[in-house]
């Protein structure tokens, strides 16, 4: 008997025949549940002028200022489901700031937590690379003048191009072997950031990749900044703490000071020098994710750092003002040790100095 020739047999084959055909389209997409992407609102329409500042850390004329910096160098995210430039910077510049969970921030935002985390890389890498036109030292006569007479009027100190110090961005464990050397002296994971400053607290410099357990005397020692200064490119000075090693360039305080020029010199030093500790509680408040652990690849977490300084200075052109201001210090070496390792010459030159100006 031919085995079409039984009804109820062909019924059963085409019926096995179907199961196969759809077994074999799973995952084709014909049976893919279809995605359904969250409603998103325009915070600069949503918000009202001081609620989008205290979300965003800035007003929405000059949000549309930093997107408009960034424009050329940021596109629509189609993986996100059409994410508009405007709203990749607004979302990841509140994260920052408030350091909120990423999954909620990104959910205010119409996006998934996964989206958020390539946009901040994304913003961070476009932000990073302005870096050489909002973070730099004087570039000439006048402006180095300029700075000169701003830190001045702080004290007296005369002759003071920066302030420089640094300070310790925690970040996440590191594994590995390498891991060790990224716990600093409070037994935390960190990146020990160098930043030279100006009297208005704009960042001039800023050197992001090394270990927390690196001394900062010896990333100022590896740094471009020194170098520029032993070149003689600079008229003025650089003020740091006894954590530094006193050079003709970089003037630190008296440890044991003796005669009352060098307590004045000491009282004005600290005075004008807590610019650099006021820049680092600014940067900090403002961009919150500065404060806790930051998570993510290590080159992602240098990257945004570099970007929150430049927004940092962007804040300062702006005249983006804080409604609170911090001044801290974590700084705590063994000074005296360095600055016995100074050179006499240095001091020398430190003593004429003293004697001239106090």
């Amino acid at each position: 008997m031919d085995l079409f020739e039984d009804d109820n047999v062909l019924h059963t084959y085409q019926n096995d025949i179907e199961e196969i055909s759809n077994f074999r389209n799973i995952g084709l997409g014909r049976n893919r549940r279809p995605k359904v992407y969250n409603s998103r609102a325009n915070p600069m329409e949503e918000l009202s002028e001081n609620e989008f500042k205290h979300r965003y850390r800035f007003s929405k004329e000059n949000m549309e200022k930093i997107i408009n910096i960034l424009r050329n160098d940021l596109s629509v995210d189609s993986r996100g489901g059409s994410i508009p430039v405007e709203l990749q910077v607004m979302a990841v510049i509140r994260y920052w700031g408030r350091h909120e969970i990423q999954e909620d921030c990104a959910e205010i935002h119409g996006m998934s937590q996964q989206t958020l985390s390539r946009l901040s890389k994304r913003v961070a890498i476009a932000l990073a690379s302005k870096s050489p036109i909002y973070i730099k030292m004087p570039s000439n006569l006048r402006e180095e003048t300029e700075t000169i007479r701003k830190f001045e009027a702080i004290c007296g100190f005369p002759h003071i191009t920066g302030a420089i110090d640094c300070t310790h961005i925690k970040i996440r464990k590191v594994g590995g072997d390498a891991g060790q050397y990224y716990v600093n002296r409070k037994g935390q994971y960190s990146i020990n950031t160098q930043v030279v400053c100006n009297a208005d607290l704009k960042i001039c410099d800023i050197v992001c990749h090394w270990r927390g357990s690196t001394h900062d005397a010896r990333i100022w020692r590896e740094s471009s900044i020194k170098r520029r200064f032993e070149d003689n490119e600079f008229m003025g000075k650089l003020l740091g703490d006894s954590g530094y090693p006193c050079t003709p360039y970089l003037l630190t305080p008296v440890l044991r000071p003796r005669t009352e020029s060098e307590q004045q010199y000491n009282y004005s030093h600290i005075r004008t020098r807590n610019v650099i500790e006021r820049c680092f509680g600014v940067l900090k408040q403002r961009f919150r994710i500065l404060l806790e652990v930051m998570r993510g690849s290590l080159s992602t977490i240098k990257t945004t750092i570099v970007a929150c300084a430049v927004l940092h200075n962007l804040a300062i052109d702006f005249k983006e003002n804080l409604d609170y201001d911090s001044t801290f210090s974590d700084h705590n070496v063994d000074t005296e040790a360095i600055e016995q390792g100074s050179n006499n010459i240095a001091h020398i030159t430190r003593n004429i100095f003293i004697e001239n100006y106090f």
